[in-house]
């Protein structure tokens, strides 16, 4: 778990790193830090919101790289990389609200009957991931809560993220995990 004072850091590092990248095109250097969670491995996305819409969402599922690391290369990739926007603008910057999301490890869900997933998820708790064959899709746990999902909705909007049929969760070959994340929000409102 980390402290609001180390997820208010991480979003501090986030936006450094935008800023940097789009007036200078270069990474920032990656910050000395006593805090040893900063350098476990860790899943992390970023996600950036411009008038409470999505302006762009990038991260790592999987714990491959220490968190600090993850965290400056999912911000400039939410910024720059996200293939369904145009990049973010140093102008527009300003009037954009990061969103931190720190995963567990996703973790796959046993059952014998694909009704069994029903059981095992909890919306606002959990994340998903679906899997199958080349294709995967993963939505946030605050996906469902923001969109008002029920189990069903949650796990067939995951199956069409993968760019799946969204009933393929009820199919035997269908692979799903689950995680959970700690979110850190920035605040932009004048207060």
């Amino acid at each position: 778990m980390l402290s609001e004072e180390q997820g208010q850091f991480l979003l501090k590092l986030a936006r450094e790193a935008i800023t940097v990248y789009l007036k200078e095109g270069r990474v920032i250097p990656i910050p000395e830090t006593t805090d040893t969670i900063m350098h476990e491995n860790r899943g992390v996305f970023v996600t950036l919101n411009k008038e409470n819409c999505l302006r762009g969402c990038i991260g790592y599922p999987e714990p491959v790289m220490p968190l600090i690391n993850a965290v400056v290369d999912a911000a400039i990739s939410a910024a720059v990389r996200d293939p369904r926007f145009n990049c973010v603008t140093l102008e527009e910057l300003e009037t954009i609200e990061l969103e931190l999301s720190v995963l567990t490890k996703p973790e796959l869900i046993p059952v014998d009957d694909p009704t069994e997933y029903l059981d095992n998820i909890i919306i606002g708790e959990d994340g998903l991931i679906v899997e199958s064959g080349p294709y995967r899709g993963l939505l946030l746990p605050q996906v469902a809560t923001e969109w008002g999902w029920n189990k069903e909705e949650f796990l067939s909007n995951t199956c069409n993220k993968a760019g799946l049929n969204s009933e393929c969760w009820l199919s035997g070959d269908v692979k799903i995990y689950k995680f959970s994340s700690e979110i850190f929000e920035e605040d932009l409102k004048p207060k």
